[in-house]
């Protein structure tokens, strides 16, 4: 065991939390209150590079000067005016959102989480009016290993007994299939009454998984056989994050229902947003489906700012320069205690090879004590996914410290 201490300043707000907030994370014992670029500041005033970067909601990099100018502007106009009314901004953003990823409509929501939830409920209505499915019949179709959040509907689907164990009953109409396994999808696929599939184009949570080269293009070749929705969860890999604008470009690949989240505010405020044509969107009508804050005018607004600095400032091309950058850097350490690196772009883990199972847990905090700002997930697996600003200099300063620890260790 490799002991850190925590300052009294720390402890003072650790205690805070631990006292008054629900015991529903396990953080690194970080207290953070600055960020710029692809630096954080804890209240001590000590400064991290950030090597996960809010999950991928920060790619642009923190408070980045654009995005937080344009929600500041707008927050001093209106942020809110519920979807009982028009703002000037919603439509001005929809047909931005739309053009951009080559879809008929959009459907804005906040959470992530609410995005998948919206995706499955426009599946499942198509399925009724447009295949024919019996009413309650629907089914709908998800990888092994996947993760979109955490309500009753997105734990019904998981494989992860730590987030579904104590909370049933489960939705029901899912059905689970191996991630990377065209054969029994197609299998899956003989049931007529599949509405729809969704999947992860590189299963973030699950420690980037990331599937055999031409997957993407078969699920699609499948789902246009057997008529049935391709529902493709970018919330992650999408806006940049993985080297493209979305981890299925890469494959030129386009799903029937796009969802997107995360990144889309530039990690300020919850954006999420659910893309899809007219004989999907259009099943839903007044009343069916919405939620008070969607849509708002300060999210409208920020997620323009947002998607247009990716464009503006190259981050995609940065994504991919950097992720070979950082893959080659930790490969040319030898390092027995990685026994895998992985990942697209700025999308990447490590999978820890040690006999003691808490020591990618304990690698992450011994990188806190030496200014790196990292998260175990499934035990073995540490994600890298740095803000998509982060320069060549900044890469390699963060492999030897990633390099100092592993020496430790090893």
């Amino acid at each position: 065991m490799h002991t850190i201490e925590l300052t009294a300043a720390t402890q003072h707000y650790l205690q805070l939390e631990e006292q008054y907030g629900a015991h529903n994370y396990h953080p690194i014992p970080a207290v953070l209150e600055k960020g710029s670029g692809v630096y954080l500041w804890d209240v001590d005033g000590k400064q991290y590079i950030d090597f996960l970067s809010g999950y991928s909601a920060v790619n642009q990099g923190h408070c980045h000067p654009r995005i937080i100018a344009k929600l500041t502007e707008q927050a001093q106009k209106l942020t809110l005016t519920s979807r009982a009314f028009h703002s000037n901004l919603l439509g001005q953003y929809a047909e931005y959102i739309t053009k951009l990823f080559g879809y008929q409509k959009v459907l804005p929501m906040n959470t992530g989480v609410e995005g998948g939830e919206t995706a499955i409920k426009l599946a499942r209505r198509w399925g009724y009016k447009n295949k024919g499915i019996p009413e309650n019949e629907a089914v709908i179709v998800f990888a092994e290993g996947n993760f979109w959040g955490r309500t009753l509907a997105a734990i019904s689907s998981s494989t992860d007994p730590s987030s579904y164990k104590g909370f049933g009953p489960y939705m029901p109409g899912f059905a689970l299939v191996p991630y990377n396994d065209i054969a029994a999808l197609e299998a899956k696929f003989q049931d007529r009454n599949v509405a729809a599939f969704m999947l992860e184009p590189i299963q973030g949570e699950a420690g980037v998984v990331v599937p055999t080269p031409g997957y993407l293009q078969k699920v699609r070749e499948l789902c246009t056989e057997y008529n049935v929705l391709m529902i493709a969860d970018e919330i992650q890999t999408g806006l940049c994050r993985t080297g493209k604008k979305l981890a299925c470009d890469h494959e030129n690949v386009k799903p029937d229902i796009l969802v997107l989240g995360k990144a889309l505010s530039g990690g300020t405020l919850p954006v999420s947003a659910v893309l899809a044509n007219d004989e999907i969107i259009l099943n839903i009508q007044p009343g069916e489906h919405g939620s008070t804050y969607g849509g708002n005018p300060l999210a409208c607004a920020v997620a323009m700012e947002a998607l247009q600095v990716l464009q503006d400032e190259h981050m995609a091309e940065n994504a991919t320069q950097m992720g070979e950058l950082l893959r080659a850097e930790l490969a040319a350490l030898q390092s027995p205690l990685i026994s895998t690196i992985r990942g697209k772009g700025l999308l990447n883990a490590i999978v820890i090879n040690h006999p003691n199972k808490e020591a990618a847990w304990e690698i992450c905090l011994q990188l806190k004590e030496h200014g790196l700002l990292a998260k175990p997930t499934h035990g073995d697996k540490i994600r890298f996914a740095p803000p998509l600003c982060i320069t060549e200099q900044q890469i390699k300063q963060s492999v030897a410290i990633i390099a100092k620890v592993l020496a430790k260790f090893a």
